[in-house]
């Protein structure tokens, strides 16, 4: 049997589309809070899981060593827009490294952000390095390069470096979930990417937002990791996307992050809770629709939190004139029976 149905989305009066997919809901001890669909599946979390690879550059003592600020750790667990300032932070966590951006192996390419794609071409500039969305990751991966003892910075991305290693049993440490070669790939930075199951993903993020189960340092880590978030989120994604939007307004009570393919993983912190959603079909506006309907299930919301919800648990899809034609809303094995 299939996946269920997950998010139903209209057009006029007429359902026209259906996002199937699977979402795990756990807590610190791996007790099931709510499970959909094929859990067990093993899925590759891509850029979901960037704080969780973030640990490397707080535990390495990097991040002391390199004195970053907290929007800087930010980027690094960021899919950025490519705006000017999250190109300069890049910059910036390089330079900390005594390093330039032809040290980067995320590849090049055009802003997310769509005006500053526009003024970068009307510059007669072209993208670097540094427009990747994952160019504070990398920029993060290289700076504990630097830390690490015998670490050669120039093939920080293989998966036998010791960086790579460190993330390695970092992911599987949060996860209780060995992460085997035959389930490695290459992601779209170029970096290794593991499949692991959905449930395993939504433990390492319930222990991610409590610190239940982590040694004392990877519990500061990954606090402090959170805080950086919470206090700078425009740069863990940017103008007008759904991280950004959401962890602005919850702050600390929600951390959150995408992924290619209808990626999310969450955690809620005063919950004691981590989620993962997978949807079949790869598309990123059912999995946000998913994560605002798991927030306003399992989060206790102020009247204002559950109006400024709305607009992500319900969207409005427009057309061209902008005009309302439909919209998105999740089903009921979602939002839960009264």
């Amino acid at each position: 049997m299939g996946n269920p149905i997950l998010v139903e989305v209209s057009r006029g009066p007429l359902v026209e589309s259906r996002h199937r997919g699977a979402v795990a809901v756990v807590d610190a001890d791996a007790r099931a809070v709510l499970f959909l669909g094929a859990v067990d599946r093993p899925v590759f979390p891509r850029s979901a899981v960037k704080a969780l690879q973030a640990l490397v550059l707080v535990e390495s003592g990097a991040a002391d060593r390199y004195g970053l600020s907290e929007a800087e750790l930010a980027l690094a667990c960021a899919s950025h827009s490519g705006e000017p300032d999250h190109v300069a932070a890049a910059s910036r966590i390089l330079s900390r490294a005594g390093l330039t951006c032809a040290a980067l192996r995320c590849g090049a390419h055009p802003p997310i952000h769509q005006p500053s794609a526009a003024a970068l071409y009307r510059a007669g500039q072209t993208p670097s390095a540094l427009h990747n969305n994952c160019s504070g990751k990398h920029s993060g991966f290289l700076c504990a390069a630097c830390c690490i003892g015998g670490a050669d910075p120039e093939s920080y991305i293989e998966a036998t470096h010791p960086v790579q290693r460190e993330v390695r049993a970092a992911i599987e440490s949060l996860s209780d979930a060995p992460l085997p070669d035959e389930n490695r790939a290459i992601d779209g930075c170029s970096g290794a990417t593991w499949a692991l199951p959905l449930r395993k993903l939504a433990l390492a993020f319930a222990r991610f937002g409590t610190g239940r189960g982590l040694a004392p340092q990877r519990a500061k880590a990954a606090a402090r990791l959170r805080a950086a978030c919470a206090a700078q989120p425009w740069y863990v994604a940017g103008t007008g996307r759904f991280c950004t939007e959401i962890m602005r307004r919850f702050g600390a009570r929600v951390f959150i992050k995408s992924g290619a393919e209808g990626m999310v993983c969450a955690s809620l912190p005063g919950e004691g809770l981590g989620i993962a959603v997978k949807c079949d079909d790869g598309a990123g506006r059912a999995s946000e629709v998913v994560i605002a309907a798991l927030i306003a299930r399992y989060c206790a919301l102020t009247d204002a939190d559950r109006a400024g919800l709305e607009p992500y648990l319900r969207p409005t899809l427009r057309n061209w004139n902008r005009i309302a034609v439909g919209g998105l809303w999740p089903t009921e094995l979602i939002v839960g029976k009264p």
